[in-house]
């Protein structure tokens, strides 16, 4: 394995482990296996590895979506397929997940391919809203759209992850029924 990835699995199993605030570079690099130095080659600050697994989160979130919107069904089936890969995704990759959605923790100005990659990422979504919103919508219809579909299953992530809804629900598989429970319900309105 090169470097450059054990110090982002590494940095990726400290802040699962202590949060965003126990991210050192000198921690990294040891438990990289490495100088204090070395995590330096690839990546100038802690900014910069936590831009790449926002990046590397992005990367594999765009990949669920694209490939749960490319599933058969029509455009509602295919948008709870798209909602589900996208909660699944928070509570497969919670650390990717927590640091994905917060720009204060990222400025992806600094970092324009990992911009590009969450531009990908969000536009599965647009698309697929495009689709059902059909010719007809207008830019603001399918934005608020966009932002309502977004909206629910980004909180539906974020209140099994973080939140009540998780623990009052019990185990994994619990938590995925009512997910389908919400999407279907949600897709029938």
């Amino acid at each position: 394995m090169d470097l450059r990835v054990r110090v982002l699995e590494a940095s990726e199993q400290l802040i699962a482990e202590a949060g965003l605030a126990g991210l050192s570079m000198r921690e990294v690099a040891r438990r990289a296996g490495v100088s204090h130095q070395a995590p330096y080659h690839y990546f100038a600050d802690k900014a910069a590895i936590v831009a790449a697994l926002v990046g590397r989160g992005f990367a594999v979130l765009g990949d669920r979506l694209a490939e749960a919107s490319a599933g058969r069904g029509g455009i509602r089936e295919r948008l709870e397929q798209v909602g589900r890969a996208y909660v699944l995704f928070a509570l497969d990759e919670p650390v990717y997940f927590r640091l994905m959605f917060r720009p204060e923790l990222t400025d992806l100005k600094r970092f324009p391919e990992v911009e590009a990659e969450g531009e990908r990422t969000f536009g599965v979504l647009q698309g697929l809203v495009a689709e059902l919103a059909g010719e007809g919508a207008g830019e603001e219809e399918r934005e608020a759209l966009t932002s309502l579909h977004w909206s629910l299953v980004h909180g539906l992530a974020t209140l099994l992850l973080d939140g009540n809804l998780g623990e009052g629900l019990g185990g994994r598989a619990a938590q995925e029924r009512h997910i389908e429970a919400v999407l279907r319900l949600f897709g029938r309105r």
